[in-house]
Formats: C-alpha cells, sequence, structure tokens
C-alpha cells in the first residue's frame, strides 16, 4: 500500500475521531429541558418516582430538572407557572386545578376514593379522560396521571380523643390555602387554618396551629411526629396530586413520542404507588413507638358528616352531572 493510502486512511480516522468527539456534547445540548416544580422534599418517594422517570426520559431527548420543597414555585403557584411559560412540568394538587375549573372541586372532596386502586381506575376511565380534557382545553395542561401519596389522617398536638367531627369543634387545623382545601376542613368538623407546608412544623410547635392533616408518609418525611402527640386515622382522603406537563411540550411530540413518555408516566407513577402504600402499612407502628397514640375514629360519623356538608354545598353544584355516581359505581 502507498504512502499516499496509508496518509488518506489517517486522516480520513481522525477526521471521524474529531467528528465523534464533538458529536457527543452536540448531541447532550440537543435535549430538551424540562424543569419540574414539587413541594414534597427530595427524600420523598415521589422524588425517586421522578429520578426513575429522568432516566426514561433521557432516551427520549429529555432532561429532567426537578425542584423539590418548592425552591422554584411556593406551593399553589406551580399550576399558574406552567400557563405563564415559566415552567415544563408540575406536581399540581387538584384543589389548585378547581380553583380555576368548579367542576374540579368533585375530586377533592372528603370520602370520594375509596383507594389507590379506586384512584387509579377513575382516572383511567371516561370520567377521568373528561377531567383531563377539562385540564387540556382550560388550563393548557396534559395531565400524565394522578400521582397517590397515602389517605390524609388528622394529627393534632393536644391529647384530646378525637371519635366524632363534633370532637374537632374549634381545632385549628392546617390545611393549605384555597376555598377546596379549606371546605375539606371545614367537612371534617375542624377550623380550617391556612398555612404553608414550609411552616407547618414550627406551627404545631408554636400553637399557632392545633392540628395538620397529611398522609403518614409526609408527617415522617417533615418530621411532624415530633411536635404531636396523636393521629386519628380518619383516612378522610386518597391524598394525590396530578403529574402535568404543559401542552406546549406535550403537544410538540410525534403520537409515537407521547406514547413513550407516557408509558415512562405510567411505570414511574405505578412503582411509587406501591411504594406508598407499603410505607403506608409500616408507618403507623412507627409512629407508636415514638410515642404517638395512633387510633381509628369513628370513620362512618365522618363519612355521613362530610358528604353531607359537600352535598349542601355551592361546590357540588359546578359538578358534572352524573359523574359522582359513575365515580361510586367503579
Amino acid at each position: 500500500m502507498s504512502l499516499n493510502i496509508h496518509r488518506r486512511l489517517f486522516m480520513a480516522a481522525s477526521a471521524a475521531v474529531v467528528a465523534c468527539g464533538i458529536a457527543g456534547p452536540a448531541l447532550a445540548q440537543s435535549a430538551q429541558n424540562l424543569r419540574f416544580s414539587a413541594v414534597f422534599s427530595e427524600q420523598d418517594i415521589r422524588a425517586q418516582m421522578m429520578k426513575r422517570f429522568g432516566e426514561e426520559l433521557k432516551a427520549q431527548g429529555f432532561n429532567l430538572q426537578p425542584y423539590y420543597g418548592g425552591t422554584l414555585f411556593k406551593q399553589g403557584t406551580e399550576l399558574v407557572a406552567m400557563q405563564r411559560g415559566n415552567l415544563e412540568m408540575g406536581n399540581i394538587a387538584p384543589q389548585d386545578i378547581s380553583n380555576q375549573i368548579p367542576a374540579w372541586s368533585i375530586v377533592t372532596s372528603a370520602y370520594l376514593f375509596r383507594d389507590a386502586d379506586h384512584l387509579k381506575k377513575v382516572f383511567a376511565s371516561d370520567v377521568g379522560q373528561q377531567l383531563k380534557k377539562m385540564a387540556s382545553d382550560q388550563l393548557g395542561i396534559h395531565i400524565l396521571g394522578p400521582t397517590y401519596f397515602g389517605a390524609r389522617h388528622v394529627g393534632l398536638k393536644s391529647n384530646k380523643k378525637i371519635n366524632t367531627p363534633e370532637d374537632l369543634a374549634g381545632i385549628k387545623l392546617r390545611m393549605p390555602g384555597g376555598d377546596a382545601w379549606q371546605f375539606l376542613g371545614q367537612s371534617l368538623g375542624a377550623n380550617p387554618t391556612p398555612m404553608a407546608y414550609a411552616e407547618v412544623y414550627t406551627g404545631l410547635q408554636t400553637g399557632a396551629i392545633d392540628g395538620q392533616d397529611n398522609p403518614l408518609p409526609n408527617v415522617e418525611n417533615m418530621k411532624f411526629y415530633e411536635v404531636m402527640s396523636q393521629i386519628a386515622l380518619t383516612s378522610h382522603l386518597v391524598g394525590f396530586d396530578v403529574l402535568a406537563v404543559s401542552n406546549k411540550v406535550w403537544n410538540a411530540m410525534s403520537p409515537e413520542k407521547q406514547a413513550a413518555f407516557q408509558a415512562a408516566a405510567d411505570k414511574a407513577i405505578e412503582w411509587s404507588t406501591q411504594e406508598h402504600l407499603k410505607k403506608e402499612a409500616e408507618l403507623a407502628t412507627f409512629f407508636k413507638g415514638k410515642g404517638l397514640e395512633v387510633y381509628t375514629p369513628d370513620q362512618k360519623a365522618f363519612r355521613d358528616y362530610a358528604q353531607k356538608k359537600y352535598l349542601a354545598s355551592d361546590l357540588a353544584k359546578s359538578w358534572q352531572p352524573g359523574m359522582l355516581d359513575k365515580i361510586n359505581a367503579m
């Protein structure tokens, strides 16, 4: 082989190496950034859910950038940030959606969903499609699915035993801001007090509030058990948010990419749900070991009181005709 041929082969190989060196960073830079905001902490199971989701998205050309603990947007402001184009993805409370779409308040009502499986079935049904379409058409967001984080229970600083809604009369129960959240507190018989999630520990510690309502994993993550004496297992609300992406991002995807994106979300959400169910089963024992009294009050009394409150309220007037019956029938 002549010297010229050797030289040409060497130069071609060198060019290929250089090209590969350039292509690697170029491909990495072409990944689309998706900022994600949530109020839950980095220690939350759902943070691990998002890590798994983010790994799946890399193959689709997305770079998920998570912000936890309300560090990017405060609780309740994520939806507006998405609507303004300042955020691509968010963990959105259904109560925040109901502030803009009153018909959504049905899914924020006490004792509607029976458990995590019932929640999943509803969102996979025609009812779920109807709810998702409202959010897409009116808010500009695409809902990927409900992110279950446990049944909500009442935790109190005082030792007063709670058996019925009447026992919560006068109790300053911290609830997030917004009409739907505040009404939920009223439907339990308490005096709802709006307070940011990050301020609840101090609020309990100082007596600014008498109690809070959260799923057991949240109580552990935020260490609320350190400043409470008891947990009444009211199970008044199947706690969930919705994992949502802006329509701008969603509509820019091909149908094939949308399907892959949705499949990755479904996989991560299901993993998170199962982890939460396991965690809930363990935590009642854990809290008892920390000296808290953990007991089940008269749930029927709470259910009857709450449903009566909701059906007599203005909130129920905005519910889609027949939707409550369809949810109950599933």
